[in-house]
């Protein structure tokens, strides 16, 4: 049964001294700060919150499946959550891409949506050229799909639209969501795109995320600026990002990628290929930690390493032991550059803040013995923008660092 477009009814009342996040637009209220729900709203539903006294808050989507019990989207009272509401948040979130990206041609990779960043809590929306890439990770924003794909096909007139689903989604959410074909034609496979002149061959059906990580566009071009005639580790390369704009707009001596999947590195082959550079590259199936602790035991060194490994924590459960991994990694990289080298470190672990990340690369450096000079703290390119009501989409953290 459809999600009912707006339902007046029903409201979620917090508990006392719980509602300054949210009247702050926080989107996320979790099941702890919820004293009561009024009304018989079904998963999906649209419900006003409202803090202990009675207060409006703001109007959101409820689900009592997921620990996020609400996700709010409008402040304004009279600006329910109608299909328009949700176009017209659509439209917004695509006349920055246009402004960002104003030639977006078939070659052309961008973010359309960025989930809390654009007002749209759990929807993604990546461009490959004429394709729609989305993820849907609320259950209740998956029960308007079809309204959400009306207004993504009248804002930016695809080919076709596939759905590509996150892992965990169904115990986070209870959404039961499988990848496959939305509307149109279904994406080719490779499809081409091409970076900063750098042409790049990507599976979206099967890739890792949306196919591509196109938040480290522009790290990946400042990173190349360092790396004339050197010699480069490329750790968790996945299709050779980081490597190949070394290779191409670098003029890098030479390129290891190292990444656990041989799917990912037989693509950044063929990228290299593609652009005329696979003379330059070497790739190693190995495990991040194990692969930097065999090339220390071979006393081996590089003039640049770009060490950019997945997600480490979920959640806030799970920080410290990323934080471990993240002081591993790190502290064997750091030993094994050249004085004088430089080092691109990166972390896409929303839990992990700036602070967290810093002190850790701190401690790291100094067990490896190497005095650190941090040249650029980097985020991620434009098209993935931040919300000051919600740190948690400051997410990237791409340190550019000299080691002495």
């Amino acid at each position: 049964m459809p999600a009912k477009q707006f339902d007046s009814t029903a409201r979620v009342v917090l508990k006392p001294r719980k509602a300054l996040p949210f009247f702050s637009r926080h989107p996320w209220v979790f099941q702890g700060a919820v004293d009561r729900v009024e009304g018989s709203p079904v998963p999906g539903d649209a419900v006003s919150l409202h803090a202990y006294d009675g207060q409006f808050i703001a109007w959101g989507l409820i689900n009592p499946a997921s620990n996020i019990g609400v996700r709010l989207y409008s402040w304004d009272e009279s600006v329910p959550l109608t299909n328009e509401f949700w176009k017209q948040r659509i439209n917004e979130a695509v006349s920055l891409r246009s402004v960002l990206f104003p030639h977006q041609g078939s070659t052309v990779a961008c973010r359309q949506i960025y989930s809390e960043a654009d007002g749209m809590s759990g929807l993604t929306v990546d461009r490959y050229g004429d394709f729609l890439l989305v993820q849907l990770t609320s259950f209740a924003l998956a029960h308007r799909k079809e309204v959400l794909l009306e207004g993504l096909r009248e804002a930016l007139n695809p080919k076709g639209i596939w759905l590509r689903t996150e892992k965990g989604i169904r115990a986070a959410e209870g959404l039961e969501l499988a990848d496959g074909l939305l509307w149109g034609e279904a994406p080719p496979r490779p499809m081409f795109i091409e970076e900063h002149g750098v042409r790049y061959g990507i599976d979206v059906a099967e890739g890792q995320k949306t196919g591509f990580f196109l938040d480290q566009r522009d790290n990946r071009r400042r990173t190349a600026d360092f790396v004339r005639g050197k010699r480069v580790l490329d750790v968790c390369c996945y299709t050779g990002g980081f490597g190949l704009n070394c290779l191409v707009n670098g003029g890098a001596a030479e390129v290891v990628a190292v990444d656990a999947s041989e799917s990912a590195l037989a693509q950044a082959r063929s990228n290299a290929e593609l652009n005329g550079v696979a003379d330059r590259l070497t790739t190693i199936k190995q495990d991040a930690f194990k692969a930097l602790e065999e090339f220390e035991g071979r006393g081996e060194r590089f003039d640049t390493i770009v060490l950019d490994p997945p997600k480490l924590a979920r959640n806030r459960q799970g920080i410290d032991a990323a934080l471990r991994g993240y002081y591993s990694l790190n502290r064997f990289a750091m030993g094994l550059i050249t004085p004088g080298g430089y080092f691109v470190t990166c972390s896409c672990s929303g839990q992990i803040t700036h602070e967290m990340f810093a002190d850790m690369l701190g401690q790291a450096a100094l067990h490896a013995n190497r005095r650190l000079q941090l040249l650029e703290v980097r985020g991620p390119s434009a098209d993935h923008p931040s919300s000051v009501h919600c740190l948690e989409t400051d997410y990237l953290k791409c340190y550019l660092c000299r080691v002495l």
